[in-house]
């Protein structure tokens, strides 16, 4: 792992990572999922947030459901995307049109991945699986694999030591720590195969309503 090379224990290299074991859990959920890949978050909003800058939504409209959490709106605003609400009804999860990218945050089952998508996932305590916090991006892209990993820890390269990585772009501080990824392997152990999406009760608000959004379109 990028992160376990630079631990050291009592002057030596631990011959463990911690962060084996996030590795571990993110093969665990693409098996499961179908995905050829999975990137783990420190949350789904997060993850939001960094498939929209991957998507390079920056100037362009991006269509959500008006009736949502309040998170993902502001994931695409502060990616820099023109935000449009679209007056429609959702179950588990949603396209934020025309990109790629689906809010799966209500939805977790066995090969669930839709190919040639970034499928963002929720480990809330009110979500399937319930770390407490969390979340994933499950992919087929390769290269969005590694940005993705790279953007996630302040833009350092994958596999390679703080004091030799020359960092040539920013990054956030976004990756799942080894306890969440510790519980959420557990926590699949037992996991069923088959899972009905999780409704919302009561719905969700208008989010037309918020101060925040009143300047937004709505289709």
């Amino acid at each position: 792992s990028w992160i376990c090379k630079e631990v050291l224990f009592i002057g030596a290299t631990m011959r463990h990572s911690p962060y084996k074991i996030v590795e571990m859990f993110e093969e665990t959920m693409a098996d499961y999922t179908g995905a050829p890949y999975a990137v783990s978050m420190n949350s789904c909003t997060n993850a939001i947030f960094l498939a929209c800058k991957w998507a390079a939504v920056e100037g362009k409209d991006v269509i959500i459901p008006k009736r949502t959490y309040l998170s993902p709106p502001q994931s695409i605003m502060q990616a820099g995307g023109n935000l449009v609400f679209e007056d429609i009804e959702w179950q588990g999860i949603y396209q934020l049109k025309p990109f790629p990218i689906y809010d799966a945050a209500k939805r977790l089952t066995s090969d669930m991945y839709i190919p040639g998508s970034f499928m963002c996932l929720s480990f809330h305590i009110k979500k399937h699986l319930k770390i407490g916090k969390g979340g994933m991006i499950l992919c087929d892209n390769l290269d969005a694999v590694r940005w993705l990993k790279a953007r996630r820890y302040e833009g350092r390269t994958d596999g390679m030591k703080y004091h030799e990585d020359m960092i040539n772009e920013e990054g956030w501080n976004m990756y799942m720590s080894p306890d969440q990824a510790a519980r959420g392997l557990m926590l699949m152990q037992n996991y069923p195969e088959v899972v009905e999406d999780i409704p919302e009760g009561p719905p969700y608000r208008d989010l037309t309503e918020f101060e925040l959004f009143k300047g937004v379109r709505v289709i």
